[in-house]
């Protein structure tokens, strides 16, 4: 009676943790569907990485310091991964001729984005030009699918109907940078 039970009992510990791993492959597979196959160095390569909403964009100034031409962003963090912190709003200065790679953010929007560590110059960009920029829904908790089918490029197809969760994507980023 008491080998029963504890076959029983290994069968189910068994069970559960297969399902623990089933999820992580979920979110692994799903950050090479929406992030493209390239994702961990992606994730690995990045200086900042959040989910947040684009206050302003497209402001041209010229860095005094050098005279470099750039573009000026303003962020509020709603999901930090790494390099911010929640509720933070975060400028950044991008090279003018960095955005030709990329689709225009526009005010309002939710965005996933992964940066580059800031230059010598306080400069950065998405990594991968519009694959480091991910679009979201309005409540910014899950990616914006239309918008990926539009611009997937080097992107995987997606599943049809399958909601994809920020959270979802946030787990796999950080499986990857080792956190």
């Amino acid at each position: 009676m008491r080998a029963s039970r504890l076959a029983v009992l290994l069968c189910l510990v068994t069970f559960a943790f297969s399902g623990f791993s089933a999820a992580a492959e979920s979110d692994q597979e799903l950050a090479n569907r929406v992030l493209g196959p390239q994702w961990q160095s992606l994730s690995r390569r990045a200086g900042m990485i959040f989910a947040g909403t684009v206050l302003s964009s497209g402001t041209q100034t010229v860095r005094m310091d050098r005279s470099v031409p750039a573009i000026e962003l303003r962020f509020r963090i709603d999901r930090p991964i790494a390099g911010v912190a929640a509720g933070q709003v975060l400028t950044i200065h991008e090279w003018a001729g960095a955005s030709f790679g990329q689709r225009p953010l526009r005010p309002g929007e939710r965005v996933l984005i992964f940066l580059y560590p800031p230059s010598r110059l306080g400069l950065t960009s998405p990594i991968g030009g519009s694959l480091g920029q991910i679009a979201l829904d309005s409540t910014g908790t899950y990616v914006a699918t239309k918008d990926l089918e539009i611009t997937k490029g080097n992107r995987p197809p997606l599943p049809v109907g399958s909601p994809m969760k920020v959270s979802q994507l946030e787990r796999a980023i950080r499986v990857a940078r080792g956190e």
